[in-house]
């Protein structure tokens, strides 16, 4: 019955949306790959917002129903029949009488599965499409990365003539579809073969730990002082100039472009520094997790100073058949990272337990913990000032639990930490299906 009823839904809301598109033109700008969709997302919204009247998908709006609901401007109905008819009258309004509608909506175009992005693309026509990085997130239901890559990319080939393709010039998965798409291309990235790239890139210190990032952006022979004081990751570097790339397709002004991106910040559970219990610093980054992800974290952990680093670390989930061998291979990146202490989650996590064990790490300074919930008791006792401690893992680890308890000000929990809805909240942490199987 609850499949029947998401069916009726999906349905109802695909045709809603697609008569408001009809009826009002927006421009389109989607957004897809496996990481860095968000970020990209709101850089873009800030970017766009200098000239335009611009709508953002809301949250985690990017499926079936998501992104529905975002051309809508509505959010979700949950369990309520009512919430349902609001939604309804609310789109009967914009039918009926010539409202107001933004100019640009920009979506997030995420997907698990094959043939996701196809059905995606049947709701919506995408006008400019932004094409991230293309990483292991989801690769069970995908087989390769290069049929991730493939899926994501109809986006791309998808694109009018009078489009716009948005890509990684750092991705040789993304980058080759600059020759598969109809539309005009724009790269980005951090090589002088990029059309807007980042260069001279300083991390700004205040104190012990990092103020943000300044870089000179390069278009076309033009190069522009950019400052992100809310970004201390270099690889969200990338969703600014992603933004920017779009932004000068749009024929925004460039000095619009970089005064709007002195705005740009992370989103909660995505490379943020926090107040700590003791007089540590927590450094969330809950919201999900791969490898590429995961490597990064643990590079800006490195580059960070504290007085101690500690890395509390969740099971990766969903990265398929060499789900061993990549939590195996975080080794190499914790040992860079320079962490003093090292706390990890999940059955996954004990592979790389015994591979630091097996490279030298001390057992003093590493513990393993079934869940996430005993870690987090374990860690709040460790804690002390001057720590500067990651916490990272896959989002069905329920990594934001330790988080939580490493807030100096639990209170802040909702503006700082992701998954802090009441409905996120009430569900239980249940054991991953893929931890039945043997490794």
């Amino acid at each position: 019955m609850h499949h029947i009823l998401k069916q009726i839904t999906e349905s109802a809301l695909r045709g809603m949306a697609r008569v408001l598109l009809r009826k009002y033109h927006p421009l389109v700008v989607g957004v897809t790959g496996s990481v860095g969709k968000s970020s990209t997302k709101e850089a873009i919204v800030l970017v766009l917002s200098q000239k335009y009247s611009v709508r953002g998908a809301e949250g985690n709006y990017n499926n079936e129903i998501g992104i529905p609901l975002t051309i809508l401007g509505s959010k979700s109905g949950e369990h309520s029949f009512f919430r349902w008819v609001w939604i309804g009258i609310h789109w009967l309004g914009y039918v009926l009488f010539p409202l107001r509608y933004p100019e640009v909506l920009v979506l997030e175009m995420g997907i698990d599965r094959p043939g996701d992005m196809e059905y995606l693309l049947s709701i919506v026509p995408i006008d400019i499409g932004v094409f991230t990085q293309v990483s292991e997130s989801h690769i069970e239901f995908f087989g390769s990365l290069h049929n991730i890559a493939k899926e994501k990319g109809k986006l791309i080939t998808s694109l009018p003539v009078s489009g716009f393709a948005i890509l990684n010039a750092d991705d040789a998965r993304v980058v080759c579809f600059r020759e598969k798409t109809k539309a005009k291309v724009l790269t980005f990235g951090f090589g002088e073969h990029s059309d807007v790239c980042a260069a001279h890139i300083v991390v700004e210190p205040e104190a012990r730990l990092a103020k943000g990032l300044a870089f000179k952006m390069n278009y076309h022979g033009k190069s522009l002082p950019v400052r992100l004081p809310k970004v201390i990751a270099r690889h969200q570097i990338a969703a600014a100039l992603a933004a920017a790339a779009v932004g000068i397709a749009l024929r925004v002004n460039p000095v619009q472009i970089v005064d709007a991106l002195t705005s740009f910040g992370p989103l909660p559970g995505r490379m943020r520094l926090i107040p700590g219990v003791k007089g540590s610093i927590l450094l969330d980054d809950t919201y999900n997790a791969s490898p590429a992800s995961t490597t990064a974290a643990l590079a800006v952990l490195g580059e960070l100073r504290a007085n101690r680093k500690i890395a509390v670390l969740g099971d990766m989930l969903e990265i398929g058949e060499e789900s061993v061998k990549r939590h195996r291979e975080l080794s190499q990146s914790v040992l860079l990272s320079g962490v003093q202490a090292i706390i990890l989650v999940g059955q996954r996590m004990k592979c790389l337990f015994n591979e630091l064990i097996a490279q030298g790490f001390s057992r003093q300074q590493i513990s393993w913990f079934e869940r996430s919930g005993e870690a987090a008791l374990f860690v709040e006792s460790l804690a002390q000032e001057g720590d500067l401690v990651l916490v990272k893992g896959s989002r069905g680890m329920r990594m934001e639990w330790v988080s939580e308890k490493l807030l100096f000000d639990p209170i802040e929990a909702p503006h700082f930490l992701c998954c802090q809805s009441p409905e996120w909240k009430k569900k239980p942490f249940v054991p991953p299906a893929e931890w039945d199987n043997s490794f």
